[in-house]
């Protein structure tokens, strides 16, 4: 009998365009933050419309320095969603600020507009949404209760490039907004984040502070006949890209529109065709498709066991993923936050059914059939 082919969950589309871009690089000499950084941030702006664009190691460092920047800590809340990967509440932790989780939305597993303002307190200092699967998150409303607390918005757009919301891309509407370009994401430089933001008196302590707060990084040095002299100006941190990551970025952000289209098109075979079966719940879209950044495609199954539903498609040479386990449900988050089980029952409710099936621009529209017929024999077996 022979073999199925294996469907991975999730690959990253590099070509030699990267290969060459890297290499070049590699052949200047010129490895860390240069040149090449500056170009990719100038090319980020320009792509979503903002003013300013800070590359940075990773996204959860993009996080960090947002709230850094705007002056939350010690004793501080930010309320943020618990349906998400643990960097969201991590990096508040690191400025000694604490997670407030606000459950779900069940239907777009973003987090639910109606119950913040009842989480808000005296202590309340930011709002952190984010962008699930690539799906916008209210933003307008996000905004209004902003404005009538006095907070700060900062979305975690770690899934959202290029979500767009009413005409206009998710980056450009908060107060800062932090992307990642980690392996899997729509566009990826290995490691890496961006932070944007329109905010010019937020964007320059940025950019110092993510080089240990030195006022000129070493290329900046290098190319003013080398003045070796520099001062710290403030707080600082390691947080910097390097021109091998930008070189990446520039090839990516240049296939970004391609990469979505066959992401969306994928997106759309599933839609189709899932919705035929009734043992499942296809992936909330909006009114207008093409505002979702299709990051991943995540189905909720409503009947069996999700685990062994999981198991039976990798017997298939189908490699699914869950997003997310609920933060509240880990150790760490019971112990120092008294969070338990129970306490977001949309957040549970979900996890306990969702399935990421996979999605991404290397995969094929057979592929895509090949998962959709499987998951129709799985579910019929």
């Amino acid at each position: 009998m022979e073999q199925k082919p294996f469907i991975p969950f999730s690959r990253p589309w590099i070509d030699d365009t990267e290969i060459e871009a890297v290499s070049e690089v590699l052949a200047s000499k010129w490895i860390s933050t240069g040149a090449r950084v500056r170009e990719f941030e100038r090319a980020f702006a320009e792509y979503l419309g903002v003013k300013h664009a800070i590359a940075v190691s990773s996204c959860t460092a993009a996080l960090h320095l947002s709230l850094v920047v705007t002056g939350i800590g010690v004793g501080d809340e930010v309320i943020t969603t618990p349906y998400t990967f643990t960097a969201t509440a991590e990096a508040i932790r690191y400025v000694g600020a604490k997670p407030v989780f606000v459950d779900i939305d069940p239907e777009t597993l973003n987090i639910d507009i109606t119950k913040i303002a009842p989480a808000i307190t005296s202590r309340t200092k930011a709002i952190m949404p984010v962008h699930i699967a690539g799906l916008p998150c209210d933003m307008d409303a996000l905004q209004e209760i902003c404005q009538a607390h006095n907070l700060v918005l900062i979305d975690d757009a770690a899934h959202a490039i290029p979500t767009e919301y009413n005409g206009q891309y998710i980056g450009t509407l908060g107060d800062l907004s932090a992307f990642s370009f980690y392996a899997n994401k729509n566009m990826t430089t290995g490691e890496g984040g961006m932070i944007t933001t329109n905010n010019d008196a937020l964007a320059e302590p940025l950019r110092t502070m993510r080089l240990h707060g030195i006022d000129k990084d070493a290329w900046a040095r290098q190319s003013k006949r080398s003045i070796w002299r520099y001062d710290i100006t403030t707080e600082g941190y390691k947080y910097n890209m390097t021109d091998i990551q930008a070189a990446m970025g520039l090839c990516q952000l240049m296939k970004l529109n391609k990469q979505h289209e066959r992401r969306q098109n994928f997106a759309q075979i599933y839609q189709s065709e899932l919705e035929k079966i009734s043992q499942i719940s296809t992936p909330f879209v909006p009114d207008n498709p093409t505002e979702h950044a299709w990051h991943l495609y995540i189905i909720q199954l409503h009947t069996g066991n999700r685990d062994e539903f999981v198991e039976s498609l990798r017997e298939e040479n189908i490699e699914c993923s869950v997003h997310y386990i609920p933060l509240h449900l880990f150790e760490f988050y019971q112990k120092q936050y008294s969070y338990s089980v129970g306490d977001f029952p949309c957040a549970e409710e979900a996890f306990e059914r969702v399935v990421s099936l996979p999605l991404h621009p290397g995969l094929t529209e057979s592929g895509v059939h090949c998962v959709v017929d499987a998951i129709g024999q799985v579910l019929t077996s």
